[in-house]
């Protein structure tokens, strides 16, 4: 064999090792988008379980800080429950305990009078008048105070009328006579004063003085 055919040979055999090297796929645009949504695919799914792990974790959270609030607001409904009960059975506890003060003293002068077999009535007189004025003193301590009425103008507000006397020597509406004083609690009216009450007398006839409905 002659050196040019053993050159011609050689080529055909280089070409040959190099097609025998491995076979090769032409580039597929489809393919090649459908793998990469597949990835994005597999990618959002691993994001969407990380942020449900996430929330879950809130979830908890939040339910544990509820329960918390929920044990927090029981208590402070049974304290406040407690305590308004406890204000209702003893918030006047301070002004039982004044009072007892005051009724030891009438005791004092009750227990004087019937020693003395009644005879001693002005010194039991004075020594109730001086109990009643420590009493006095006790509610205005506590902000008790006693309804300004006689010779004042009525006020439905705090005065409760029990009849109208014809009297010309005050103005109509004044009044003349308090029948059972009235007391307020600060600004709240605990029971009005009963009173009466004047009005213009009739022409004609004189002031008798004499009440009327």
């Amino acid at each position: 064999m002659s050196e040019a055919n053993e050159k011609h040979d050689g080529s055909e055999l280089g070409a040959l090792g190099d097609e025998d090297s491995g076979p090769t796929l032409p580039v597929n645009p489809e393919l090649e988008d459908a793998l990469r949504e597949a990835v994005e695919s597999v990618e959002s799914h691993e994001k969407e379980a990380a942020e449900a792990v996430d929330i879950d974790d809130e979830l908890a959270k939040s339910r544990d800080r509820l329960i918390r609030l929920q044990a927090d607001f029981e208590n402070f409904r049974r304290r406040a429950l407690s305590e308004r009960h406890d204000l209702y059975q003893y918030g006047h506890e301070n002004l039982v305990k004044d009072l007892l003060l005051t009724v030891d003293n009438l005791d004092r002068a009750i227990g004087h009078a019937r020693e003395s077999g009644g005879g001693d009535l002005e010194n039991f007189l004075q020594g109730v008048e001086l109990v009643q004025q420590e009493f006095l003193g006790i509610l205005e301590n506590h902000a008790v105070s006693e309804v300004e009425a006689f010779g004042k103008m009525f006020d439905p507000a705090v005065h409760e009328a029990m009849a109208q006397v014809p009297d010309g020597s005050v103005a109509p509406n004044t009044v003349t006579e308090v029948l059972q004083k009235g007391y307020q609690l600060r600004e709240h009216l605990l029971r009005p004063a009963r009173v009466m009450v004047a009005k213009a007398p009739e022409a004609g006839k004189e002031n008798t003085g004499e009440a009327s409905d």
